[in-house]
């Protein structure tokens, strides 16, 4: 099909046609994809997908000859509205109110090696997140089916990632409807396409929810609030839940995780999840999540600008089990347990000072001398315990440095690990998903600043320079793991909000990287995993 420039005189979709539908109740759209290419002469050809050529057949070649009046895709118009209002009035009758044509670029895409991820598939995650955006910016669409455009779990993840937003605490008069997804079927559809989309939505309402847990307020997202919401999140589920008091965390004598706690009236929990999808195995992954529900830096202060956001310092938290929700929905075949360290870090006359010493449940000694560095102090005593249950590996996830920000931006989570295997399966997994990771270093020079810089203990949580920061938790990190164990350490402080790196993304908190580390164990459930060998 060739796609020519569009006429003065050539179709145009009025504003009046819009109006029509805008009032009819319950509509229904259409999102289909077509790749194109440019022609030596400045022209386009384009190239149907299979779904595209169906409705297209059902409408007697009348949908092609209205896209081309059209004229063009340009970087201004990557998407168009077909409203059917048009050919109905070809006496042409097909069951959807307005079509979204979405631009999926080449066919044969090359592959970038320095973009780091699958371009295919993040083509398709953009183009159908534009085609949904599209269609209920014009509209309330009470049903929007799906183009699978040759990746049905890419389709499926971009239009429930895009079509997200926290309105919870709003007005009920001011909320729009939500729009119900599908996969448009037609004859050649398979079951595995079928199977993948089911499983790209469910991973996707996975990352939903932690952005649910990362946006909501902190006087609404307490450590007993988000307790109690993983609990309602989680009823039905295979997954088991402990959820740890006070009590319990100074019997296991976790004084780093309590020092950070004490500054608060909030009371800390230590949440437990386990998931266990494959009973022959005796041996688990064992995630740690920082659940900082509120960080005001304690009695070392944030400034004010921006603290607000810092409702998200539990964005570990909120991945963690949001991952656990996804192995579970999908049924994977891999053993996890959850480790979760909940409190507030609060400024009182409680509150842990610049200076003082704790002691963590290994029984190491941590010189505190900023406060704001809290995050640290609480996965510590995770990790920790995480590792009496003698996992295969460790995987922690904190919003824990804006150095991290400044070395990669939103771009990619930056990580830390001991293994090269395990962060070869955390790399291939991000670029499935599009939501890359970037591995950083753990060099000895980092350890040497959070030790050999401490006078009063065996650890300081700063480290002696203010260069390289990121580095120097992650090496202060370390310190708790054991010589032998397997670990990775994700810094998500980066990507902890959504900065229009792709259209499927939201305004607020990113719920980033849900999808990578539920790929990553669907990666590690294909493979031959063994103790201390992955």
């Amino acid at each position: 099909m060739r796609l020519t420039t569009l006429p003065k005189e050539g179709i145009q979709i009025k504003n009046s046609v819009n109006r029509e539908f805008i009032f009819l109740g319950k509509m229904k759209g259409l999102v289909l994809g077509v790749y194109t290419r440019k022609t030596d002469h400045g022209g386009e050809i384009a190239e149907l997908t299979d779904s595209f050529k169906d409705v297209d057949q059902k409408c007697k070649g009348k949908l092609t000859s209205m896209l081309q009046s059209t004229g063009p895709f340009c970087k201004s118009v990557n998407h168009k509205l077909l409203w059917v209002s048009m050919l109905k009035e070809c006496q042409i009758n097909i069951d959807f109110d307005c079509i979204s044509v979405v631009d999926l670029g080449s066919k044969e895409t090359k592959v970038n090696p320095i973009e780091g991820r699958d371009e295919k598939a993040e083509r398709v995650r953009c183009a159908i997140a534009n085609g949904v955006r599209a269609l209920r910016s014009s509209s309330d669409f009470e049903n929007i089916y799906l183009d699978p455009c040759d990746s049905p779990r890419s389709a499926a993840e971009a239009s429930n990632l895009s079509l997200y937003t926290y309105d919870t605490l709003k007005a009920e008069s001011s909320k729009r409807p939500k729009s119900l997804l599908h996969l448009y079927k037609y004859a050649e559809i398979t079951n595995e396409d079928v199977t993948n989309f089911n499983e790209g939505a469910q991973v996707a309402v996975c990352q939903n929810f932690s952005r649910r847990l990362m946006e909501t307020p902190a006087n609404y997202m307490t450590p007993s609030h988000f307790v109690s919401t993983v609990i309602d999140e989680f009823k039905g589920s295979d997954v088991k839940l402990i959820v740890r008091e006070e009590e319990w965390i100074k019997e296991k004598g976790m004084g780093s995780f309590l020092s950070v706690a004490r500054g608060s009236d909030e009371k800390p929990k230590f949440l437990e999840l386990h998931y266990e999808g494959a009973p022959g195995l005796d041996k688990c992954i064992a995630f740690v999540g920082k659940g900082i529900t509120f960080d005001s830096g304690g009695i070392s202060i944030k400034p004010s600008l921006d603290m607000d956001k810092m409702r998200a310092d539990m964005g570990g938290a909120a991945c963690v089990v949001s991952t656990i929700l996804g192995a579970s929905l999908l049924k994977l075949k891999v053993n996890v347990k959850g480790f979760i360290p909940l409190c507030e870090n609060m400024p009182s006359g409680k509150a842990t000072k610049p200076g003082d010493v704790v002691v963590a449940m290994n029984g190491k000694t941590i010189q505190v001398d900023n406060t704001d560095a809290e995050g640290r102090l609480i996965l510590a005593d995770g990790l920790c315990y995480a590792q009496q249950f003698k996992p295969m590996a460790v995987l922690d996830i904190a919003t824990l440095t804006g150095a991290i920000g400044i070395a990669l931006g939103s771009g990619a989570t930056g990580v830390f690990s001991t293994d090269d295997n395990l962060w070869n399966t955390l790399q291939k997994a991000g670029s499935k998903t599009g939501d890359r990771v970037w591995r950083m270093p753990l060099f000895k020079l980092y350890k040497k600043g959070i030790t050999k810089s401490c006078r009063l203990a065996d650890v300081n949580n700063l480290g002696a320079s203010r260069k390289a920061g990121s580095c120097t938790a992650a090496a202060f990190l370390h310190e708790f793991i054991e010589p032998d164990m397997k670990w990775l350490h994700l810094d998500i402080a980066g990507v902890m909000e959504d900065a229009d790196e792709a259209p499927y993304g939201c305004k607020g908190m990113s719920g980033r990287p849900t999808r990578t580390v539920v790929q990553f164990l669907k990666e590690l459930e294909g493979s031959d995993v063994k103790p201390r060998t992955l």
